[in-house]
């Protein structure tokens, strides 16, 4: 095979499998919206909850049922208490979309449906939720056994989030595309070994912590701190790729460059948000979620 030709196709290999992994991440964490399907006067719709909202973000459920003879309710209360629920109605809105991009380039001009308001809660808050929807046939409840968990979090500026979600992309993509050059000993296995590395660093260790401090107060919450999986996923990702690049700097050692792109693959595709910042409410300290009740 060529040599362009063998570069294209590991370059189209790193992309496909970069992809898929930022994909599987994206509709596989905690944070990505509920999805149900519900019948209404005899028509089917598919709707999705909200599970993440940022506090300077309007606290809206929205159930995309656009039949206005149906009424519909949502009870929730504090996450992890004894509390009882507090119930409110949904109210049939159409709300117009301000926004050059959304009405010129996908066509969207207004949202409608109907709404419900959550009361805000501090970053790393957390509500739990379910729903009950009822037509000219009875009352369909939706979530009760397992109902719905939404998490607040603090404002990220565009201007740190965005560099951080480009960079970590990035050192993803160099990280799988220098794993593939290692395994066919391809000599540019070295150089994105470095630049994978550099990346991360930016992305993963500098940028990472400030967008975690302006989401929920905290600039670290991971080991030795705490046990937040983001955090630590990052930290292992980077301690492989450290040893790596540092194993490979006299001598060709293109294993520990095989290990570091797989190590990073596995944790990337670690559903992003699983086991993050919580506000426990008896406490009023920020705890890391689930794997709290796991230890137990």
């Amino acid at each position: 095979m060529k040599k362009s030709s063998k570069n294209i196709l590991i370059w189209l290999l790193a992309i496909i499998i970069t992809l898929s992994a930022a994909v599987y991440q994206r509709l596989t964490g905690p944070t990505y919206p509920a999805r149900a399907e519900l019948t209404a006067n005899g028509k089917l719709y598919k709707i999705k909850l909200v599970r993440s909202l940022g506090i300077d973000e309007k606290p809206f459920v929205r159930l995309a049922v656009y039949d206005t003879t149906v009424s519909a309710r949502l009870f929730y209360k504090r996450f992890k208490t004894s509390e009882p629920y507090t119930e409110t109605s949904f109210r049939y809105r159409v709300i117009p979309v301000h926004s050059f991009i959304m009405n010129k380039i996908f066509g969207l001009k207004e949202i409608k449906g109907f709404f419900a308001e959550l009361p805000v809660q501090p970053p790393a808050g957390k509500l739990q939720y379910y729903i009950e929807i009822t037509d000219n046939t009875g009352t369909l409840t939706l979530f009760k056994t397992n109902p719905v968990v939404v998490r607040f979090k603090g404002s990220v500026p565009g201007w740190i989030l965005t560099p951080h979600i480009l960079l970590m992309f990035l050192a993803m993509l160099f990280s799988t595309a220098a794993g593939i050059m290692s395994l066919v000993k391809h000599p540019s296995y070295k150089r994105f070994s470095i630049l994978t590395l550099v990346l991360l660093t930016a992305g993963g260790m500098v940028l990472g912590p400030v967008v975690q401090h302006y989401a929920f107060g905290e600039f670290w919450t991971g080991i030795p701190f705490g046990w937040d999986l983001t955090d630590n996923k990052t930290l292992i990702a980077f301690i492989f790729w450290a040893i790596a690049v540092i194993t490979n700097r006299k001598k060709e050692r293109p294993l520990f460059a095989t290990i570091a792109a797989l190590v990073l693959l596995l944790v990337y595709s670690i559903p992003h948000s699983m086991f993050g910042s919580e506000l426990d409410y008896e406490s009023g300290k920020i705890i890391q979620g689930s794997i709290i009740n796991f230890l137990k």
